[in-house]
């Protein structure tokens, strides 16, 4: 079963799936991983699996719940690509942050977890840097977030460390968002920008055709020394 988690809302009037990878013995942080337009797919579920093994409780909200529950598309088909690209327009990003907020709280309350961090990419790369402006959580990493440049206005109320990993050929981050990312959050006491020169969007996931094995495991690894000091 891929959704093996019942997170209530903050409202408390609903409830969505998550899958949730633990590891073994007392975990060292939890981290939600937040996932692209293709929902908590197997790469996702493969990017909780790998944290689980590094010692930390990993939990993938089903974020498209409110569209249909359980949604599960493989980029590499071009249907399966053109139906998350309608699913990203008809998202409501606000109520996916709450959901993530949800996410938190049942972390620390329901799952005895203190110490919260998340990752995101592609649209979760963008709702990290939403949950980081817009929730307590202790440390948020977003690979090739898009349209952060017109969120640049929530970065004060980032207080809590963030890593956004940035491809410089991104097909869907031109190279004026990137440049505006930069010039919004380079001096921001929190903010830590990685570019990744001739690399693409996706570049990172664990399955399919985009992935390039030698960038992706130096953003992995960066990651990885992020949250090893930002939760430990």
């Amino acid at each position: 079963m891929s959704l093996n988690e019942t997170i209530p809302t903050l409202e408390g009037d609903a409830s969505f799936g998550a899958y949730v990878a633990q590891p073994e013995g007392t975990p060292r942080g939890a981290i939600i991983v937040i996932q692209e337009i293709f929902g908590v797919n197997p790469g996702i579920r493969q990017k909780c699996d790998k944290l689980a093994a590094e010692g930390y409780l990993a939990v993938a909200p089903d974020l498209f719940w409110r569209i249909e529950p359980g949604i599960e598309l493989d980029p590499d088909v071009e249907p399966e690509f053109q139906r998350a690209l309608g699913l990203f327009g008809e998202f409501d990003q606000d109520a996916g942050i709450r959901d993530i907020e949800a996410t938190i709280h049942h972390i620390r309350r329901t799952l005895g977890v203190a110490k919260v961090g998340c990752v995101g990419y592609c649209l979760g790369g963008r709702l990290a840097y939403m949950t980081a402006a817009r929730t307590d959580i202790d440390a948020s990493v977003g690979y090739y977030g898009v349209g952060i440049d017109g969120l640049l206005g929530e970065k004060h109320a980032i207080a809590h460390p963030l890593m956004l990993h940035i491809p410089t050929e991104d097909g869907f981050v031109s190279r004026e968002t990137q440049a505006a990312m930069h010039e919004g959050l380079d001096d921001h006491p929190k903010v830590t920008l990685h570019d990744y020169e001739g690399l693409d969007h996706g570049f990172a996931t664990e399955h399919g055709k985009r992935r390039h094995e030698e960038a992706a495991n130096l953003a992995d690894s960066r990651t990885a020394a992020f949250f090893a000091e930002a939760l430990g």
